[in-house]
């Protein structure tokens, strides 16, 4: 029997899947520093992928201090040093692209509508002006959603591709 290389969580570049950030963030967890929410509010859509992004951003550049600093550590035959890894990833940080990391909005608007046709998140009835309105009444509000139950208990196999969950 041949095993397929693959990694348990997220995917071969990133440290952890689309769709287990957002069950963690929706269930009230706070992953990788976002801010905790109310589990029963929810969040919009836009903030789900903004902290998504930004939580990707920040274990890149964890990732590669971390290897960086290894590989100095090994070269000049000193331990590793910590203030270097946190000086490192301040850096890598601040010359990340915004864009370089992760999926486009349109792919995560995507992704989230396949989480909704599956029935693991709904609109949570709570509505909010969008910035867009202020200058076009007629534009959308923001809408929170949050997990149901059958989000909650899904595996995490079916949250790590939920495409093939709702395509089998």
């Amino acid at each position: 029997m041949v095993e397929l290389l693959k990694p348990k969580r997220g995917g071969f570049v990133r440290s952890f899947g689309c769709g287990w950030f957002i069950r963690e963030f929706l269930m009230g967890r706070s992953p990788y520093g976002s801010p905790a929410i109310d589990p029963g509010v929810g969040a919009p859509q836009s903030d789900i992928f903004h902290y998504y992004k930004q939580a990707i951003l920040k274990a890149t550049a964890l990732d590669r201090a971390t290897r960086d600093e290894e590989r100095r550590a090994r070269r000049e035959k000193r331990l590793i040093s910590p203030e270097d890894i946190e000086r490192l990833t301040d850096g890598y940080l601040a010359r990340m692209p915004y864009k370089s990391s992760a999926c486009r909005y349109h792919s995560f608007v995507v992704y989230f509508s396949n989480l909704r046709r599956l029935g693991w998140v709904e609109l949570s009835g709570i509505e909010e002006p969008s910035a867009f309105q202020d200058h076009y009444a007629a534009g959308q509000p923001r809408r929170y959603y949050r997990l149901t139950l059958a989000g909650m208990t899904a595996p995490d196999t079916a949250w790590a591709n939920p495409f093939s969950a709702l395509y089998g």
